[in-house]
């Protein structure tokens, strides 16, 4: 008997010390984390300029010079002459003006690029204009080097075809002119003419291509009538949330560095076929800056004009070629023929060649210089942008404009300058109103028994309100019956939205995005396919004292920093608050919100968001969801009746829900604090979507990812994992269990 004691104490012991061993080697394992991020360039909050005339005005990003290459006025010369040389080719017939010609908007006017034999290549020419703010490149993004992107073209022998660059090296030292103009641009006598300091110098001319003062430009910074009244019409398409061209072509640069599927028919395999993880059939998203200089369009070319580019979308792009994958953001659109010419109108509006360098008259090499180049569209956008150059109205002091009964508001608004007050008595208006200049309020007058004006979209016009400028107040106004939004705010600097009921809005009840000090209060949205009160890479967000009901989403903050929700009632949505952060916008950080002090009850509603989108995968019976989302604090809040769980952390890949094939964020939620909620009757009936990850459910639901999460719930609250990491819990017990949480949940699902 003894020796049988002897040994059940050995094998326990051996478990004890076993598993001691496995704790201690778990807590010094750091956990899976995601990158840091840059907070110098996160992306979110608005780049308006402070103070301006129009939340238009936007400081363009930081250049992608390289601290090894600053730009010198010797290095663009150098790099001039070298753009337009022949002799960088192999056969000395080919420049790199060649196929970015500078009459052609920096393209080459070909569908896709000529090789040396004639034959047609695989994508079209992308323009160089303010390729300088540009962190991808190519087609494809392969690269991030405006210095290395010159060696691709020098050496592919389906372009410029130098074999060994050595020999173009020794051919250009036979030109005593190229040795003296890199020795000026970069020093060091014969030894300055290098592979290395022609890629540098070619980077710096490319570089010096920018274009900023386009009508477009003009009208932003004030003068009113740069614009003709049908690229006015086509700015506000173009930034309605009936097209949303915006949300990819984002002011100042008009592009960004994400890669979008739009579903041009093509076996081009894109981004997929540079990185592992690539989305097929991705492509960058190009500038629009003199975009009406460079047809044709698209990858590969197969679109010839620009009306032709606005009816594709208009047609949903892939969506009417049943493709798969097609960017949430390409849904299709109704405009009318006279909306389809503004909206092109607009485009030749981003028209400006005024700081195009002069092609050398000679080059050092001797060879011949590209030709001038016919370009039809110069002579059409002569045509079309024939706004006045007209100061705006002279200064005086802030009034109070009122809409004139049963008069149309905006006109009235149209006359508004900076500190001026716009009020609209009680009626129904059924009217967009565009509101660019800055410092503007927009009010309405309740009748006696205390209801707001309405805005009536009749499931026609895509919003009520749209507005860019900064400093930007609208309050006491119902909308409804809109197919898109209620009130849309882009990229502005001081917003404040108060006393506004949104019904039936479509996507969104108020929608600011890429907006800095935003305070959303006292609203009231319902019926809403998407969030009812969304806040969208942004920066600075409150939202308190609203209550929403019956949307999909009640209250969103989206790739948001530092965000307020408090005071706030959310019933009967599918998902009562999120906070989430997604791929490939502008905005890589949502992190810094407190959620604190609401309501969230019977958030059931079966999900009715429109198909394709997002939004349209959550599961209902959510009541807080912090989704990949960082350094959140969620306290004191009344959670109840929310048939899948109270409160869930999830990574954005672990939910299996987002097909994301290519995260340019960090998917894990990191560093959130869940504490002291007050919780019931949640669980009760989980959506299929949770069963079927085969996970009991609760009040609280984390998928066990991230790291430094913590909660620290009152006694009685169901959870899964049934043992959550508290705030008290030493970092190393937090890291040891996250670790082996991990591997459990790895190996069971």
């Amino acid at each position: 008997m003894k020796t049988v004691l002897k040994w059940i104490w050995r094998v326990f012991l051996g478990l004890v010390i076993l598993l001691v061993g496995i704790f201690t080697a778990a807590a010094a394992i750091p956990q899976l984390a995601d990158p840091a991020i840059d907070m110098e360039n996160h992306g979110a909050g608005s780049s308006s300029v402070l103070p301006s005339f129009s939340g238009l005005e936007r400081s363009f990003p930081a250049s992608n010079e390289p601290a090894d290459n600053p730009t010198t006025p010797e290095k663009v010369e150098l790099g001039r002459l070298l753009f337009f040389d022949p002799v960088l080719s192999q056969n000395n017939d080919i420049a790199c003006a060649s196929c970015h010609h500078p009459d052609l908007g920096f393209a080459d006017g070909r569908p896709t690029a000529a090789g040396p034999d004639g034959q047609p290549l695989g994508r079209n020419t992308p323009t160089l204009w303010n390729v300088a703010f540009a962190k991808n490149l190519f087609w494809d993004g392969r690269l991030d080097s405006l210095e290395a992107q010159s060696e691709f073209p020098l050496t592919h022998p389906d372009e410029m075809g130098v074999g060994d660059t050595r020999n173009l090296e020794r051919e250009l030292r036979a030109f005593p002119a190229y040795v003296s103009l890199f020795d000026g641009a970069f020093g060091g006598g014969e030894a300055a003419l290098s592979l290395d300091n022609l890629e540098k110098a070619l980077a710096a001319y490319e570089r010096s291509l920018i274009t900023r003062n386009s009508p477009f430009d003009r009208y932003a910074a004030g003068e009113f009538d740069a614009l003709t009244p049908s690229q006015r019409r086509g700015l506000t398409l173009f930034r309605s949330g009936a097209t949303r061209c915006f949300e990819c072509h984002t002011a100042p640069t008009f592009a960004s560095d994400t890669f979008r599927v739009v579903g041009v028919p093509s076996d081009d395999p894109g981004r997929a076929g540079v990185t592992a993880d690539g989305v097929p059939g991705a492509f960058k998203v190009p500038t629009l800056r003199n975009i009406a200089l460079t047809a044709p369009y698209m990858h590969n070319g197969s679109l010839e004009s620009l009306a032709d580019v606005v009816q594709f979308y208009a047609d949903g792009g892939g969506h009417a070629h049943d493709l798969p994958g097609i960017d949430p953001f390409v849904n299709g659109f109704d405009l009318t023929e006279q909306e389809k010419e503004d909206l092109v109108a607009f485009l030749f509006a981003l028209t400006d060649e005024s700081s195009l360098p002069p092609p050398p008259a000679a080059v050092p090499s001797g060879l011949p210089v590209v030709s001038p180049r016919p370009n039809p569209a110069r002579e059409r956008a002569a045509l079309v942008n024939v706004g006045d150059d007209r100061p705006d109205q002279d200064a005086r002091e802030p009034r109070t404009l009122t809409v004139p009964a049963g008069g149309a508001i905006q006109p009235v608004v149209d006359r508004a300058l900076a500190g001026d007050t716009v009020l609209i008595p009680y009626g129904v208006y059924h009217e967009r109103v565009v509101i660019d200049r800055s410092d503007i309020t927009i009010e309405g007058i309740p009748n006696e028994d205390g209801e707001f004006p309405i805005f009536d979209g009749q499931g026609v016009l895509p919003e009520g309100i749209l507005s860019s400028g900064n400093n930007f107040k609208v309050g006491r106004l119902h909308f409804r019956h809109f197919t898109d939004n209620g009130v849309l705010v882009e990229g502005a600097t001081g917003v404040h939205f108060y006393d506004i009921v949104a019904e039936n809005t479509g996507v969104y009840g108020v929608y600011p995005v890429r907006s800095t000090d935003v305070l959303i209060e006292r609203i009231e949205v319902f019926q809403v396919a998407d969030a009812g009160i969304y806040a969208g890479q942004c920066v600075n967000v409150v939202v308190r004292d609203s209550v929403a009901y019956d949307n999909v989403i009640g209250i969103e903050l989206e790739n948001t920093l530092n965000g307020e929700i408090y005071n706030n009632h959310t019933y009967n949505n599918t998902t009562g608050i999120f906070v989430v952060i997604l791929p490939q916008l502008s905005s890589k950080i949502s992190a810094e919100t407190k959620v604190y002090n609401n309501i969230s009850t019977a958030n059931n509603l079966d999900n009715f968001g429109r198909s394709g989108s997002v939004v349209s995968l959550l599961p209902p019976g959510v009541g807080i969801l912090i989704l990949g989302s960082d350094r959140n604090e969620v306290y004191e809040n009344t959670i109840e009746g929310n048939k899948t769980s109270g409160v869930a952390v999830f990574s954005l890949t672990g939910t299996g829900v987002f097909d994301v094939n290519e995260l340019d964020v960090g998917p894990l939620p990191e560093g959130n604090w869940i504490h002291d909620n007050r919780y019931q009757n949640n669980g009760f009936d989980p959506d299929q979507f949770v069963r079927d990850l085969g996970i009991p459910v609760g009040d609280v639901l984390w998928d066990g990812s991230g790291g430094g999460n913590r909660f620290d719930e009152p006694a009685g609250t169901t959870s899964f994992p049934p043992l959550l990491p508290s705030q008290d819990w030493p970092a190393f017990v937090r890291r040891a269990y996250g670790n082996i949480l991990t591997v459990l949940i790895a190996l069971v699902s």
